[in-house]
């Protein structure tokens, strides 16, 4: 049976959950799982956890566990990464110091200055997970769920010769979210979908059927509905102005943008609504939040913080669970990971969306850089489909994202700092609070910050 690695296995809920969902399949139940990650106590967890899924599901699966990366590559037939270098403590500063220069992240994982970094961290790691691949597993197949997606991609892409293929959960997540403010099952809604990782378009959105309805203006519809669009205000608004649905939340998309997050009135108005509920729970009074349009960054930084401290609480749920004496959920979720695994192993064709370069896929986007389209996949391996031009302003929109990729990459493979200081300040959300001098003094703390785990 397949070999399968999973690097980045501490990641205890995710790797949990994909784990989970390749076991599910009766062709993977007796799949080799060798998972390794660089903290030992995390592992310990994941593993025994797998242990006991096997054992109580009676499969026939194996499971290793290694703090060797090079010993779990070896053979493998599939490598899952799920990595974050720096981890929870480097991500609080690539939010906390550009807010201090007035730029308001909300995830900071993808672009705007804590995405461009986090890329300097984790892609240069990725690169040379799959350059061992080369050495140790060619045919392998490399699925990688660790952001920022586009920037990892596109440096994996540029320095080994392995297959890969980026995975996010946003296009399915996005339509089950679909289906549901139309008063819809999320089965009833099909969509063909492309553009970039966090930034792709429901180009199409169909009633699932044969020449189905055109769901579009239902959308739209539902959109006018106050409630439905609180829930969602920043998509609807792209929807509005724009024409086209876009696949990552309100609070990632506010962040792409120059719209959303300029001013605190902004930033009040399109707050996410997860920070809201956190807000008025633990931080200031309900009906205080409009006013107090300046502490945004204070209710965030305490999130965030308060966030941290629950990690170890969390650890202690994981344990308690793994002493209890029920039996452990075994049900798969949406994750596109393992029926891919399953498409190839079995040879039934699926389609999904993924992160590949742009070989002439999307026509409008730069040639080269990672885009996320549909791919189908069956046992000869992945066909990413042509898209040719998305709608222009569309295009145009991601085009100001891939100018932040591109020059993230070029300053890793040329080991030049300043392409870092353009690429932040071409970033769409810096733009609206940064002089260029500001760009220079903010991309100088965040290398301070990140120093210790750059290449460059």
């Amino acid at each position: 049976m397949a070999k399968i690695a999973f690097i980045g296995a501490g990641s205890v809920t995710f790797a949990r959950r994909i784990l989970t969902d390749i076991l599910t399949w009766p062709e993977h139940c007796e799949s080799s799982l060798a998972l390794m990650d660089i903290d030992g106590e995390t592992l310990e967890i994941t593993t025994q956890f797998v242990e006991r899924l096997i054992r109580e599901q009676s499969l026939g699966a194996t499971v290793t566990a290694t703090l060797d990366r090079r010993e779990a590559l070896e053979g493998a037939d599939y490598v899952i990464t799920a990595i974050d270098v720096g981890g929870q403590p480097l991500r609080m500063q690539d939010w906390k110091i550009p807010a201090q220069y007035g730029v308001y992240q909300t995830v900071a994982d993808t672009i705007g200055p804590g995405g461009v970094f986090r890329g300097l961290r984790t892609a240069p790691v990725l690169a040379t997970i799959a350059q061992d691949m080369d050495e140790l597993c060619p045919d392998a197949l490399l699925i990688n769920y660790a952001n920022p997606m586009n920037i990892n991609m596109w440096l994996i892409g540029a320095m080994s010769n392995i297959r890969a293929a980026g995975l996010c959960h946003s296009v399915q997540g996005t339509a089950g979210q679909l289906a549901q403010y139309m008063g819809l099952e999320p089965e009833e809604v099909s969509y063909w979908v492309a553009g970039i990782n966090h930034q792709a378009w429901f180009l199409q959105l169909r009633h699932h059927s044969y020449r189905g309805e055109d769901l579009y203006p239902r959308l739209r519809a539902a959109m006018d509905d106050p409630d439905i669009y609180a829930r969602d205000s920043v998509r609807f608004e792209v929807l509005r102005h724009f024409n086209y649905f876009v696949t990552e939340s309100s609070h990632h998309m506010s962040e792409y943008t120059p719209w959303f997050r300029r001013t605190a009135a902004d930033r009040a108005r399109f707050i996410p609504e997860h920070l809201k509920r956190w807000a008025e729970e633990n931080y200031i009074e309900k009906e205080n939040i409009g006013e107090q349009l300046d502490e945004e960054a204070q209710i965030r930084e305490s999130f965030m913080y308060a966030r941290q401290e629950r990690r170890e609480d969390y650890f202690a749920s994981q344990r308690s669970q793994l002493e209890s004496p029920d039996i452990l959920p075994f049900k798969r979720t949406h994750e596109y990971c393992s029926f891919i695994l399953h498409a190839i192993e079995t040879d039934t064709p699926y389609r999904f969306n993924g992160n590949v370069p742009n070989t002439d896929l999307i026509t409008n986007l730069p040639s080269g850089c990672n885009v996320e389209v549909p791919i189908l996949v069956d046992s000869a391996g992945l066909h990413p489909c042509y898209v040719g031009n998305l709608p222009a302003q569309c295009a145009g929109i991601n085009r100001t994202n891939v100018n932040v990729q591109e020059l993230t990459v070029q300053a890793m493979l040329e080991h030049d700092r300043r392409r870092v200081q353009e690429a932040i300040a071409l970033d769409p959300l810096t733009t609206t609070q940064c002089s260029l001098e500001d760009v220079r003094a903010m991309t100088e703390e965040l290398f301070a910050a990140s120093e210790k785990y750059l290449t460059i």
